[in-house]
């Protein structure tokens, strides 16, 4: 008879689980001999680091649109997970965590590593279980599985070690608890936004003049779709950070992202648009929205509850952004009148040489700016490209040009540093014949160095770009422009990335002036297996918003003369773009 670890495992893969990533503790012996003989049915994934695990569960989610797992065992294995999960639940990526504990008579007696997870997972997970035996496994493990996936967050299963190993005739089974009661299925609901509010929308559209839309995750796969109805609403594409692959960046409707890290263009288009398409988008930053009473708003979201989250709506369309979109289609009226979108393209041609000039190949020390561009520039066509949190952010949203066929990923809502690299990893795991490319910063990429030793083990395609300042340089600036404050606790001691690339078997490449980029870039291309390119570039190079808003202009100035090397910031905000940026708040 099979115990009750033999029953998870099996229930995972009768869910269609391939992969589960995590790290062996003996308080998951029992779930880790399971995985061993089902090898060649199921893949486990050895990480260094718990937390990678997570962040790879929900990569691997996001990547693929299906249930990700991960595995850790008792106590500190267990809390290890939090951060990647609490990137699963923002995110709403549907995401198994599976935990051990100590020995079930144990439980609460001061026993070694006694942590009860599912108090600690109460916050972060929809569904929370301590298994009791294997009767009560057969029914959690599936139901676990599917509401990860209905209700797009985290289930976290936690299971005593020696429960793991009781055989299922070993439990004893209440007589309401029939064996394969539990179906292994999943259902998935066909939601259609209403006839009447379809139509409220069509009449808010067409009534405008000046539509702006804002597409964000929730609109990838609807690309057709969208871009059919910003032609019949000549209406200019507003990407939030996390659909930056929803259509090209060179796309002639977009004008590129959104907020501290976007582009002049759409925040124009926000400030003057007489409405609003809002498309599987929250994007959080209600500052970058149209003011109150400017425009009428119309959302598109599979989920009621986010419809007017950030913006008030006037018709909430609930359902799949493809199909609702095609639906909504059939009631526009093709505008005659493409002044707005003309105007986006103007000003969107007038931005990219704005950017052209940051991306200076003459100076040094070397533009940050410079780097990322000559790197996006390599990428092939079917690439997919994860990101940190940090500078590295901004400048794989301004320099680097998505294109038909790449794929984007980073922690959206919950902007974690140290995922870049495990979203990466998960996405070779997830697709292991497509080139796999991340540009992470020093300060995200040392908290979590050692998995670029779980990319060599399983020899992920991996093109890595290192933005190494040597500063965490987008919490310096925050510190300026936030508050007013100087930079303070915010220099790094300098790491070899590049050798330490080498001792754990890949190859590293280091670049320190603009001459050397092209020349570099090329031999990190050529070469095989997992790669990692350090750049170490101006760490004085400021990160400023697309209009510099007063308040941030006047904290800046506040904070400047007591901060670390502020005559080379000074001189680097005397220059294009970053004059005209500064100003353009004015």
């Amino acid at each position: 008879m099979p115990n009750a670890a033999e029953i998870l495992v099996d229930t995972l893969i009768d869910w269609n689980v391939e992969v589960v990533f995590g790290l062996p503790g003996d308080g998951i012996n029992g779930i880790m001999e399971a995985l061993r003989k089902r090898q060649g049915r199921i893949s486990f994934v050895q990480v260094r680091h718990e937390e990678s695990a997570a962040f790879m569960a929900c990569a691997y989610a996001k990547w693929t649109g299906k249930l990700g797992v991960c595995l850790a065992t008792s106590g500190p294995g267990g809390a290890h997970l939090l951060t990647g999960l609490y990137d699963a639940k923002l995110d709403q990526a549907p995401v198994l965590a599976i935990t051990g504990m100590q020995f079930h008579d144990l439980i609460e007696t001061f026993t070694q590593q006694d942590v009860d997870l599912t108090r600690v997972f109460n916050d972060v997970a929809v569904y929370n279980v301590q298994v009791s035996d294997a009767a009560h496994m057969e029914n959690v493990a599936s139901l676990a599985c599917r509401t990860a996936l209905a209700r797009k967050g985290v289930a976290h299963l936690s299971i005593a070690s020696d429960i793991q190993e009781q055989p299922s005739d070993a439990a004893k089974r209440s007589k309401r608890n029939r064996p394969a009661h539990t179906p292994q299925d999943m259902f998935v609901a066909h939601c259609v936004a209403d006839d009447e509010e379809l139509d409220k929308a069509a009449t808010i559209l067409n009534g405008a003049k000046r539509v702006a839309i804002l597409a964000g995750r929730g609109a990838i796969g609807a690309a057709a779709e969208l871009e059919g109805t910003a032609g019949l609403l000549q209406a200019p594409v507003v990407k939030a950070l996390l659909g930056k692959a929803v259509l090209p960046d060179d796309h002639p409707y977009t004008t590129g992202g959104i907020g501290i890290l976007g582009t002049l263009p759409s925040q124009e288009a926000m400030e003057s648009c007489d409405a609003l398409l809002i498309v599987g988008s929250t994007f959080p930053y209600i500052e970058y929205y149209p003011k109150r009473g400017q425009a009428r708003g119309v959302q598109i979201d599979c989920d009621a509850q986010r419809i007017g989250l950030r913006f008030p709506v006037e018709a909430g369309l609930v359902g799949d952004a493809a199909e609702t979109l095609r639906a909504l289609n059939l009631k526009l009226k093709p505008k005659a009148d493409g002044a707005f979108l003309a105007a986006a393209r103007t000003r969107m041609q007038e931005w990219r040489k704005m950017m052209r000039l940051s991306e200076d190949g003459e100076g040094h020390p070397l533009k940050p700016q410079l780097i990322a561009r000559a790197f996006g520039e390599r990428l092939a066509d079917n690439t997919i490209l994860a990101v940190d949190s940090g500078q590295n952010t901004e400048l794989a949203a301004r320099h680097v040009d998505l294109r038909n066929g790449q794929s984007f990923g980073v922690s959206g809502a919950l902007a974690s540093m140290a995922c870049g690299l495990s979203y990466a990893i998960a996405a070779g795991i997830a697709f292991p014949d497509r080139p796999i490319a991340a540009i992470v910063g020093d300060g995200g990429f040392a908290m979590q160095l050692g998995e670029f030793s779980t990319a060599v083990r399983y020899g992920i395609p991996l093109k890595l770009l290192v933005i190494k300042n040597n500063m965490l340089n987008q919490i310096a600036w925050e510190q300026m422009m936030f508050l007013g404050n100087p930079q303070f606790g915010c220099e790094l001691q300098p790491i070899d990335f590049a050798k330490a690339a080498e001792a754990m078997g890949g190859k590293g490449f280091s670049i320190e002036r603009a001459d050397e980029v092209e020349r570099v870039l090329d031999e990190a291309f050529a070469a095989d297996g997992p790669v990692v390119v350090q750049a170490l570039v101006d760490a004085y190079e400021p990160m400023i918003p697309p209009k510099m808003p007063p308040d941030y202009a006047r904290n800046f100035r506040k904070a400047l003369p007591k901060t670390p090397g502020h005559e080379l910031i000074e001189a680097n905000v005397a220059r294009e773009p970053a004059k005209t940026m500064m100003e353009a708040g004015r």
